[in-house]
């Protein structure tokens, strides 16, 4: 894909009363519009429990009773900033597990990284797994000193990870986010093969889609790949609109030519451009 495609592609959402349950579904299909998106998901898998097996951490640290209600903490400098990373999968799939190496590029950085897993649908409906994020983070305020985390907290998520991190902007645990590659309104979600398992009502679209919401006064950085859907583009872009029109603080980050897999690169290698937005977050933190 031309990695300026996704600024001049129409966004599904200004037209999806024209299109079919095909385009529908192929709007929010990242697997299929990436096509070697097989490969990426490959090697994220072998990846994650190399680094997981080999990296100093507290693993299965329960923040709740649910069999999934577990979270990673990856501890790094005292009195670092923490990242707390919520993974993706439409809220129906994948585990913090796998996304275990992503932690790299900022524990290089002397930063903390947190990975909480969350139940998922349909076990779970969408505002049961928002409040689950709510509950990791309040474990992390009420017991983060004794797995090292006693500075800042930012809240971070890729995909559906990132509506999740939109969500819980305003916990009194987080300072700052970083939204990556979400989707930040939902209705559209509900017309399309996703919503099998998520089975949204009109009353969780309203309460858990970010553009919905009247926007966090605490810093938000808002990053995308040019290469992704431009349903995702265009969630970004819009709420990075709304926010500006509400003079809160945080920057739209497009990654170029980055697709949905592949933005990930970014918050793994130390220099990445998702590891120095974290940073620019937390200008004056310790580390």
């Amino acid at each position: 894909m031309n990695p300026a495609s996704a600024a001049v592609r129409p966004a599904p959402q200004e037209v999806w009363d024209t299109l079919s349950q095909a385009e529908r579904d192929a709007a929010y299909n990242n697997n299929a519009a990436v096509k070697d998106s097989a490969a990426w998901v490959e090697a994220r898998d072998k990846a994650a429990p190399l680094f997981r097996a080999a990296t100093p951490a507290h693993l299965d640290i329960p923040y709740g009773s649910g069999a999934r209600q577990k979270l990673d903490i990856y501890p790094g400098k005292p009195g670092a900033p923490c990242l707390v990373f919520i993974h993706g999968g439409y809220w129906q799939r994948n585990t913090r597990e796998v996304f275990a190496h992503y932690a790299e590029g900022l524990l290089a950085q002397g930063w903390s990284v947190a990975m909480p897993s969350y139940t998922l649908a349909p076990q779970a409906r969408l505002g049961a797994i928002v409040d689950e994020i709510g509950a990791a983070l309040d474990l992390i305020g009420k017991d983060g000193a004794q797995y090292g985390l006693t500075g800042p907290v930012v809240i971070s998520g890729w995909s559906a990870g990132a509506q999740l991190a939109v969500m819980q902007l305003d916990h009194p645990a987080v300072a700052a986010g970083l939204a990556i590659s979400g989707v930040y309104e939902l209705a559209p979600l509900r017309d399309t093969f996703l919503n099998t398992a998520l089975d949204l009502s009109d009353a969780e679209i309203a309460a858990c889609s970010p553009l919905r919401h009247d926007p966090s006064p605490k810093p938000l950085a808002i990053a995308y790949g040019t290469a992704e859907v431009p349903a995702l583009v265009h969630d970004s872009r819009a709420l990075a609109a709304k926010r500006v029109a509400a003079h809160a603080p945080g920057a739209l980050l497009p990654i170029l030519g980055a697709n949905h897999f592949s933005i990930l690169d970014e918050l793994r290698r130390p220099d990445g451009l998702l590891v120095r937005a974290a940073l620019d977050l937390m200008p004056g933190a310790h580390a």
